[in-house]
């Protein structure tokens, strides 16, 4: 049962299958499943800061890209996802965030994916982009800079906390 134990928590440690576990975790916390990509990225990027001397290693570098692409992936599959289905009709019964997410998606426009990050509304902005056909090009840019915008705020708040 140890052996067992060691061989699992050891497919922990090699940096390949932590990379695809981030990648994993973050393209799935970008869709509608939960995936903490937050804890994740934490996790891997503290193993890395306290073994490395520098904060921006290749490894870091290569975990932020991998956390970023995979975040960034999760929310292009919402926004396509919703360019294939009609936007619904909001009614008084639509809920509060639903609305909340259209009114600033139509009033800032494709601007508002910077903040696709954001838990619950987030993957609104993502499927609202959809639904508005925002332009393709732009939603992949926004997104994916909003996205590596707070994995840098994180890593960087890893590394003060770290240090």
């Amino acid at each position: 049962m140890i052996d067992y134990l060691i061989s699992f928590f050891g497919i922990f440690s090699s940096t390949q299958n932590q990379l695809l576990i981030m990648f994993a975790s973050a393209f799935l916390s970008a869709t509608i499943l939960p995936g903490n990509s937050e804890i994740t990225f934490t996790a891997f990027a503290s193993q890395l800061l306290m073994n490395e001397s520098l904060a921006f290693s290749r490894e870091i570098i290569t975990l932020l890209f991998i956390a970023t692409l995979g975040n960034s992936l999760g929310s292009l599959t919402t926004y396509f996802m919703a360019k294939l289905i009609p936007p619904p009709h909001l009614t008084e019964k639509s809920k509060p965030s639903v609305k909340w997410a259209l009114f600033y998606s139509q009033k800032y426009g494709v601007w508002v994916l910077l903040f696709s990050w954001l838990p619950i509304v987030g993957d609104l902005f993502c499927g609202i982009a959809g639904w508005l056909r925002f332009n393709v090009l732009q939603t992949v840019c926004l997104i994916s800079l909003g996205k590596a915008i707070r994995y840098l705020i994180l890593l960087w708040s890893i590394n003060a906390f770290l240090s």
